[in-house]
């Protein structure tokens, strides 16, 4: 484990990013581009770096319509792999 690790603030990514998810699916793309960058920030082991980059085509597309594809959903999943937040998108996409 690595020197100064503090798993609260790990976990406190996690939810900022389960948070960032959750404003995708309630359709609000600006709280969800603020949790993302918030989970990025508390990150301390890479898992959130590419985070709000991958979720940006999803805020705009809900700036653009107000919806969200099945096409960008999936490439928010290939993006972030197998892990905690996998199963709360395929939860979201409904």
């Amino acid at each position: 484990m690595q020197e100064g690790f503090d798993g609260q603030k790990q976990r406190s990514a996690l939810t900022a990013a389960e948070q960032a998810l959750r404003a995708l699916g309630a359709g609000d793309a600006d709280k969800a581009r603020q949790r993302a960058a918030k989970a990025a920030d508390l990150d301390q082991i890479g898992a959130y770096d590419g985070f709000l980059s991958a979720l940006e085509p999803l805020a705009a597309s809900l700036d653009d319509d107000g919806s969200i594809d099945d096409d960008a959903w999936d490439g928010l999943s290939a993006a972030l792999g197998m892990g905690p937040l996998a199963g709360l998108i395929d939860e979201l996409r409904g």
